[in-house]
């Protein structure tokens, strides 16, 4: 299909589209104009030199058209000749679409003078050529049977599509023999014909941008050794799926009655000024000691290119740098094979792309036609090296097969190198490891037997699969299909842009619902899961304020976490009674106004049995500061670097106890004294070297996201070791 486009908007503009109707308090003119602007806005946004657009007033007080002189083209106005458009044209025709004092004006003759000013701006190209009418049908339409058959021909012979909108239900005899001469005219020419209210409900529906097929790669698969006799088929990659971009912000400046011109040569002078992009000037400075402020302005060409290393900035010249540059050259190799059991979905790193063989290459597509079935047979996927131009970066993929009943072709998706891959180790679920290495299959924070069973059959009752199913089994409806779902930031942001544009002065309208459909379950699967929410509210102890075992948090779709209830201060744990009977924690509690000393050369093993033994929060307080105080005197003591290696194992534990407890504040109170003192030399001199080391240990502020009490931001944590 062409990409070209030629639409013509036929606009009502008779003394009667001022009226409301329906009990509507907007006149009609701008209830039906909603519907246009949308049409044009999306025009407009697109950008495309090759969409062009004109419009025609009917019913207007003057006549100014190309045939105003024959008969029956009179109140008839070209308010804007076919062309590109941009937002200077857009502000230009709202000016003119206006209601007129007079009802005359036929229809059939609009139609006709869109139909010569497309066919004399397409001449003979290839062009999707479209007309939309928009009117009430109240004037009277010539009614002649072999003119509307004159016309359907001359639109099908030109490839024309007519769109026409009628909006009343209680219609006079006037306008019900108007519309149905107009249906009779696009039945006859194959076109829509529909309500100005089906089309203005629809307006809510995002469209889709309609993309031509981009190639990424045409070239060579193969396979093997070029020099023994390896496999080589010409293929050709395009974009299956491509990820659209959301609209950026831009900086401008105002700029007061300044007149700017549109695509198409026409000027428009904005009362309320026009925007101008932002020029942005950058300069550079290094120290100087001889200058004033100690800085000295240099020249981008005086610059020499770094990398930063740490806190270091690394000099490299241009020749080592083209030493490290990977020099590739363009090509597409398969490098091996796995099973398809073998892929994880997660692992995909981008974009798919589909591979096919070149085109009005028929050896090419019978030599694809067999490595795709010998893939599908074999339940193998293939994984090669791509290079789409000489010295872009390789990409590694995997080639997945696809054979339809008239279509067979590779998919692939970008697969990570071994240094995209992180491990990353995390707590088991399904058990607890205590301090003593000892493993635990109840504790409070594992779910009990009975809770996993009610929680699967809650998940199961918010199962989107089993959605509207007959009595046979058969689903009726998909919840959630492909073609329902879109981007909500991108088409929220496109319709803001939009609607701005053609309303500056109005308040952008609320969210469709379309786009915001899918944010919650459906309501029939809530209802239907109802009563297993209420089991596992019941099995899991739920009370109002959290002061059951558990809490549980809300679910989204049927997504549901069960956490422990958050602690004040004082840890909670399973107490383990050794085998002989004996309470050790009463052996060891110390007597009452009694505060256990830590002795500074067993300070770990006592500070944590104070911590395991306690729940009185004064005296893990106590020992937290005594730990704190040995800490600084281990700095003052030390001779260099003798002390540093006890100093950051004695305050990683600290650290670790301060979040058990959830003492987020008595920690960073300490951690910022501690700052302040290595710094500042209090602590028997310069100690900055200890301070980088804590820095890479990562011993610093407790944030809130490790403890929900703690007052310090990720960021404020973050900035903790820069300052």
């Amino acid at each position: 299909m062409a990409d070209k486009e030629a639409t013509v908007y036929i606009v009502d503009l008779g003394s009667s589209m001022a009226d409301c109707h329906n009990g509507r308090v907007e006149p009609d003119m701008n209830w039906s104009m909603q519907y246009v602007w949308d049409r044009i806005s999306n025009t407009v946004a697109a950008n495309r030199k090759t969409w062009n657009i004109g419009v025609v007033g009917l019913k207007t007080d003057e006549t100014d058209n190309p045939m105003a002189e024959e008969d029956g083209y009179n109140n008839i106005s070209v308010l804007r000749e076919l062309g590109p458009m941009g937002m200077a044209g857009l502000r230009s025709l709202q000016e003119k679409i206006q209601p007129s004092s007079t009802d005359v004006g036929d229809c059939l003759s609009a139609i006709v003078i869109a139909m010569e000013m497309i066919q004399t701006f397409t001449k003979k190209l290839k062009y999707n050529r479209r007309i939309f009418l928009v009117t009430n049908g109240e004037s009277h339409i010539d009614e002649d049977e072999e003119a509307v058959s004159e016309i359907a021909t001359r639109m099908k012979e030109l490839g024309i599509e007519l769109t026409f909108g009628f909006k009343e239900e209680d219609k006079t005899e006037q306008k019900a023999n108007n519309e149905g001469l107009l249906k009779q005219l696009t039945d006859a020419c194959d076109g829509q014909f529909g309500t100005i209210a089906e089309a203005i409900a629809e307006l809510s529906v995002p469209r889709l941008k309609p993309v031509k097929p981009y190639k990424t790669y045409e070239g060579p698969l193969t396979l093997g050794d070029h020099q023994q006799g390896a496999m080589s088929i010409d293929v050709e990659r395009y974009f299956k799926t491509h990820k659209a971009t959301i609209p950026p912000a831009s900086n401008v400046v105002l700029q007061q009655n300044h007149a700017t011109q549109s695509g198409n040569g026409e000027e428009f002078q904005s009362s309320g000024g026009n925007f101008a992009a932002v020029s942005n000037e950058r300069t550079y400075t290094v120290n100087d000691p001889t200058k004033p402020k100690g800085k000295r302005e240099v020249l981008y060409e005086e610059l020499a290119k770094g990398y930063e290393y740490g806190r270091t900035a690394v000099h490299i010249s241009e020749s080592e740098h083209n030493i490290t540059k990977i020099e590739t050259t363009k090509g597409f190799a398969i490098v091996g094979f796995i099973p398809q059991d073998n892929f994880e979905p997660f692992v995909n790193m981008g974009d798919s792309c589909m591979i096919v063989p070149q085109k009005f290459n028929d050896e090419a597509a019978i030599k694809l036609s067999s490595f795709i079935h010998s893939l599908h047979e074999l339940e193998s996927y293939a994984i090669a090296r791509l290079v789409m131009k000489d010295g872009k970066e390789p990409l590694l993929v995997v080639l997945a097969p696809h054979i339809d009943l008239e279509f067979e072709c590779l998919y692939d998706v970008p697969l990570p190198f071994a240094e995209d891959v992180r491990s990353y180790k995390f707590p088991p679920l399904d058990k607890v490891v205590t301090v003593t290495g000892k493993v635990l299959n109840e504790h409070r924070q594992l779910p009990s037997h009975d809770l996993l069973e009610t929680m699967s059959e809650y998940v199961d009752a918010m199962d989107i699969s089993t959605y509207e199913v007959d009595d046979d089994g058969e689903r009726t409806q998909e919840y959630a299909a492909v073609d329902d779902l879109y981007c909500p930031t991108l088409h929220r942001i496109n319709q803001a842009v939009r609607h701005r544009a053609i309303y500056p002065d109005q308040p952008v309208p609320p969210i469709p619902p379309i786009l915001v459909k899918y944010a919650k379950p459906d309501e029939k699967l809530e209802e239907a899961a109802r009563t297993r929410l209420d089991d596992l509210i019941e099995t899991a102890e739920v009370k109002k304020g959290g002061l059951g075992s558990h809490i549980l948090i809300l679910h989204y779709t049927n997504l549901i976490i069960l956490v422990p209830p958050k602690a004040t201060g004082k840890r909670q744990r399973d107490k383990v009674m050794p085998r002989s009977g004996l309470d050790i924690d009463a052996l060891l509690k110390q007597p009452e106004h009694k505060r256990a000393k830590i002795d500074p050369n067993n300070a770990i093993p006592e500070f944590r049995q104070i911590f395991n033994t306690s729940d009185d929060e004064d005296v893990v307080k106590d020992a937290a500061k005594q730990m704190g105080q040995i800490i600084r005197d281990l700095i003052s003591d030390s001779m260099g670097d003798l002390n540093y290696e006890r100093v950051i194992e004695d305050l990683g534990v600290l650290r670790e106890g301060m979040v058990d407890f959830e003492f987020a504040a008595l920690f960073n109170a300490f951690l910022l004294d501690l700052k302040k003192k290595i710094l500042s030399g209090e602590l028997g001199g310069d100690r900055r070297e200890l301070w980088w080391m804590l820095k890479g240990k990562g011993l610093g502020l407790i944030d809130n996201l490790t403890v929900e009490s703690s007052d310090v931001t990720p960021e404020a944590a973050a900035e903790f070791y820069k300052k």
